[in-house]
């Protein structure tokens, strides 16, 4: 993960034709040169709330969504937008603490009084503030929005750096028909509060309505210091639906886990660029169990699915190379076996991992980019924090995770390969999309 630090000057990029049509009067009133470059030296921090009393899912904010937790997904968009001075994560809890930290946001420790259920995130803002006084803007961001890019967060701040605004707050468009709440049971009629019955709007004659989506607020210390997150000259930064995820209870997660994947932001590195695996066959391809015969042979064991995935990858023109690390060494022969039945070079008792991961890049003019790696323990952590994609199964040292890109849901020798095969596969087929849709705009 590339670290975040404000860059001095903002890179400018094309707002959206709806935010800049719906805004182009309000724009044009508060234009003014002076009050724009004051707000471009202004210090700039991402807040990140993240209770850990969550009530629909204990946890919530750490929870591993798609093999990150919940909290690293905007911490990596908020990093990645190079437009803060510092990234913060405001917790309460100890285990909060250490994912914000292994993901590089800093840690503003909140007091009792503001981790209350009635507690509001006005007030969690407000400590932070007055905590903080250096900063002048602050940008609180919604732990629950895994699909946040950083092109969302750098267009919504051009809007306070080059058009003067002191407050800007991300939407989402709904075409929902919204009908009023009876509550009076003597009184059991409604009415329509959004729509003429008489003449139900088709969805494409209808533009529908802004609604808040809370991925982030940007508002200065004077607008918080009076008790307000949008106010003054306040504008609305609009998201499309696929960008908007809403995770409040359990049923939420598979669904928010399908769009993560699809629509999410996996960090600067393009995951079409794959074209080489590396496995670490001990802790990865098998459970790491040695079994001894009784005239003394080695025997391991590894899930049929982990075959099924190397051969996924091999058919869309991935190169798998299996490795196993010095002391762990592997009978000749069933090196050999391996390499016929899954049809891979097998490299073995390898020291230095990273040294021989570049070798093989040299030889086929490649880079750490283009290649995924698998691994569970010390030794490969260099290898899993280079490498373009990585991914260490559920059942990996602490330190492999932390520097993985992706942590499988399943153990290693029961299908952990299968699954990275499909995650790579899955951001190749979606990297494909994006970039066809890219050639037709």
């Amino acid at each position: 993960m590339a670290k975040g630090s404000k860059k001095g000057k903002r890179r400018g990029s094309e707002l959206s034709q709806e935010t800049t049509r719906n805004n182009s009067c309000a724009v044009s009133e508060v234009s003014n040169s002076n009050s724009c470059e004051e707000f471009k030296k202004k210090p700039i921090a991402a807040l990140i709330l993240a209770r850990g009393g969550s009530k629909g899912i204990p946890l919530k904010n750490i929870k591993k969504l798609a093999g990150v937790p919940l909290i690293g997904w905007v911490i990596r968009a908020a990093r990645d937008a190079e437009v803060f001075d510092s990234v913060w994560v405001s917790t309460d809890h100890d285990e909060i603490v250490k994912v914000a930290e292994e993901w590089g946001a800093k840690v503003h420790k909140r007091s009792p009084e503001v981790s209350k259920d009635s507690s509001s995130s006005l007030e969690t803002i407000q400590e932070f503030t007055r905590e903080h006084p250096e900063f002048e803007v602050v940008c609180n961001i919604q732990a629950t929005s895994p699909c946040l890019h950083p092109k969302h967060i750098k267009e919504a701040l051009e809007l306070m750096t080059e058009k003067g605004f002191e407050s800007v707050f991300s939407v989402v468009r709904r075409h929902h028909f919204r009908w009023e709440e009876v509550k009076n049971k003597g009184k059991p009629c409604t009415k329509p509060l959004n729509l003429n019955p008489a003449k139900r709007p088709r969805r494409q004659d209808w533009d529908g309505e802004l609604c808040e989506n809370g991925s982030f607020y940007f508002a200065t210390r004077d607008l918080i210091n009076k008790n307000l997150l949008q106010g003054g000259k306040t504008v609305y930064y609009e998201m499309k639906p696929e960008n908007s995820v809403d995770i409040d209870v359990d049923i939420d997660w598979p669904v928010a886990e399908q769009r993560v994947l699809r629509y999410g932001y996996f960090g600067k590195d393009k995951p079409e660029v794959v074209k080489l695996l590396v496995c670490n066959i001990m802790g990865c391809l098998t459970d790491g169990t040695i079994s001894l015969s009784a005239n003394g042979d080695d025997k391991v064991s590894y899930h049929y699915r982990d075959q099924d995935g190397i051969n996924m990858l091999k058919t869309d023109g991935v190169e798998v190379i299996l490795m196993s690390s010095k002391g762990y060494p592997i009978q000749a022969a069933l090196a050999d076996k391996l390499n016929v039945r899954l049809g891979c070079v097998v490299k073995q008792e390898v020291d230095d991992k990273k040294m021989e991961v570049e070798k093989l890049l040299k030889e086929r003019a490649l880079e750490w980019k283009d290649v995924a790696y698998i691994g569970n323990d010390e030794a490969d952590v260099q290898c899993l924090e280079l490498a373009g994609l990585s991914a260490v199964p559920k059942d990996g040292l602490e330190k492999a995770r932390i520097a993985a890109k992706y942590t499988c849901h399943n153990a290693a020798g029961h299908g952990a390969v299968m699954e990275f095969a499909e995650h790579i596969l899955l951001l190749k087929k979606k990297a494909k999309s994006q970039m066809e849709q890219d050639r037709i705009n």
